[in-house]
């Protein structure tokens, strides 16, 4: 079902909604979608957007009009390439600018990165082609990534003489240590094999054919999950990711997780409809 809303006025970012997932992609393929300032504030437009617009964050299938409220995002790039990194434009320009110049560029991309990381609906990756500094920064933020076998990921800020720092948290968070370090300091392109060794990817096709109907497949899996849970399992990960507390005081924090799941609507939803043998709400 496809719906009418009103999305964001945007120029090198194209979105579409159909029923309850957003379609997202990068769309300036004559600069290989690398991002300028201006596709950076509409992807934190678009990421804002959809979020306030998804179950994750209102809690409810649909809004008044009857029209569903996001669970899925899909972002690709438009073209050959899924995301040259930043526009060397872009990075020509910060040589003038001054600390604080510099600091907002910095804090723009923070607010675009975690927009995507902490977003409450399930992210899917569809890409192919480079995916380089910033383009690989977006990859690290998304739950589940599909790439085409010729892709090309690369924290290659260091061939620049500069470090991968503001996406450093969430390649940090997806690969690991050793590998985020290796790999930052080389700067260096790893092809889908060693991609989806390291775990910078969940999948590889071979065609553009194929990832549609890996899309596909994945979005029909993930519909048939409580979509508050879905976004849930993001607020229990950051806190296991940020726990400074006891091993005692964390095992209790999981046992008021757990109980405040089990007593909510969708928990108690999907507990009726498994003793009834019956769907849940939210399965479509």
């Amino acid at each position: 079902m496809k719906t009418n809303l009103t999305m964001p006025k945007t120029e090198l970012v194209s979105a579409s909604v159909d029923g309850a997932i957003c379609y997202i992609t990068l769309d300036r393929a004559a600069k290989y979608n690398a991002m300028n300032v201006q596709m950076i504030n509409e992807l934190c437009m678009m990421f804002e957007w959809s979020a306030s617009r998804s179950v994750g964050q209102t809690g409810e299938l649909f809004d008044e009009g009857g029209n569903p409220y996001l669970r899925v995002i899909v972002l690709r790039g438009a073209g050959k390439h899924f995301c040259a990194g930043a526009d060397i434009n872009m990075m020509r320009d910060a040589g003038a600018n001054t600390p604080e110049e510099n600091r907002l560029d910095s804090e723009r991309l923070d607010r675009l990165f975690n927009g995507l990381w902490s977003h409450p609906c399930f992210t899917i990756g569809a890409i192919g082609g480079v995916a380089l500094g910033g383009g690989a920064g977006l990859v690290a933020c998304l739950d589940h990534v599909i790439a085409k076998d010729d892709v090309k990921i690369a924290l290659s800020e260091g061939k620049l003489g500069i470090l991968p720092a503001v996406i450093g948290p969430y390649v940090y968070r997806r690969l690991g240590s050793a590998c985020f370090r290796r790999l930052a300091m080389q700067a260096s392109r790893i092809n889908a094999s060693e991609a989806l060794r390291t775990g910078f990817i969940e999948q590889v096709v071979e065609s553009t054919e194929a990832m549609d109907e890996a899309v596909e497949q994945l979005i029909a899996e993930v519909m048939t999950s409580g979509p508050c849970a879905v976004a849930l399992a993001k607020e229990l990960t950051l806190g296991f990711d940020r726990w400074t507390g006891t091993d005692e005081e964390l095992r209790q924090y999981t046992l008021d997780f757990t109980s405040r799941m089990r007593g909510s609507h969708e928990g108690q939803e999907g507990l009726s409809s498994f003793l009834e043998k019956r769907d849940a709400n939210w399965k479509t």
